[in-house]
């Protein structure tokens, strides 16, 4: 009887141990599946967005769009719908702080650790939000791929920038308000390889006070018509045109050239054997 007590307890004893044996095997797996993370949020070219569906700028295009606006390290980008950040990263590559503002909260993310991945995160900034509440007043380029509607619903905002941004759009137009500029990438692009370009022009429309006479301007976006009166004589201004703050037209074989500094204009004219300068101030009236 001792000796069969003593072989229950001896088998119990093992059957203890060899449960607890078992349980410290499958407790680190059981632990391990409970904390394997999810799946990263990986975009897909053709999701629903807010306000259009999200296709990725190609690469090619981006550098050209950026070649196009001429930026400098002392430019601020900012991207409208910046999607996964690689336009404000590439600006970012080039020296420019760049900033990306997507309504999208995933693609925020998305776009920081690419900027962080680049080595860049220092001068791309990434935000979430609606690009026509945001504040961007700071730029001095924009780049956007949206659809026409939605540059017509910006184009206001734009307008009002500081003369001389520029603005860069993959594809789309900003209707009447024709481009300064189009390009088309042959090479490393399959589908929407076109940019269109402008730069802000500065608004002149009304009536300038001259020494010996007065310009009257009327203004469509950068393309401006209007006289200029010298002497009694009234001359109808051609191929005028403002690019930014710099206002050109051409008057009686005489070809004007000037930069337009809030209520004056400071400038050259030259033809029929004579060069001068000239200046204008915008009248109250």
């Amino acid at each position: 009887m001792k000796t069969f007590r003593t072989l229950a307890a001896a088998c119990a004893v093992s059957l203890l141990a060899l449960g607890a044996a078992h349980s410290q095997a499958t407790a680190p797996a059981e632990a391990g599946k409970a904390t394997i993370p999810a799946p990263a949020y990986v975009p897909q070219s053709g999701q629903a967005g807010k306000d259009v569906i999200w296709l990725p700028t190609q690469d090619a295009l981006v550098q050209r769009m950026l070649e196009m606006a001429k930026v400098t390290k002392e430019d601020k980008l900012v991207d409208l719908g910046s999607g996964d950040g690689r336009t404000v990263i590439a600006a970012a590559k080039r020296g420019l702080n760049a900033r990306g503002i997507e309504y999208n909260p995933d693609l925020v993310t998305v776009s920081q650790r690419a900027a962080e991945a680049a080595g860049v995160a220092d001068k791309a900034r990434f935000e979430q939000g609606d690009i026509f509440e945001a504040d961007f007043s700071e730029a001095t380029v924009v780049t956007l791929f949206l659809l026409p509607e939605l540059n017509l619903r910006l184009r206001p905002t734009l307008l009002n920038m500081k003369p001389g941004t520029r603005i860069v759009s993959n594809s789309f137009t900003m209707d009447e308000w024709q481009s300064d500029e189009t390009a088309v990438v042959a090479e490393n692009c399959s589908n929407f390889c076109r940019a269109h370009y402008w730069m802000v022009p500065a608004k002149v429309e009304g009536t300038w006070k001259l020494d010996d006479g007065e310009l009257k301007l009327t203004q469509k976006f950068q393309m401006l018509e209007g006289t200029l009166t010298r002497g009694g004589k009234d001359t109808a201004i051609t191929d005028a045109k403002m690019t930014g703050a710099a206002i050109n037209f051409t008057a009686d074989g005489v070809r004007y050239t000037g930069t337009v500094d809030g209520t004056r204009i400071s400038g050259r004219s030259e033809g029929n054997g004579a060069a001068q300068d000239w200046q204008a101030t915008r009248s109250a009236s």
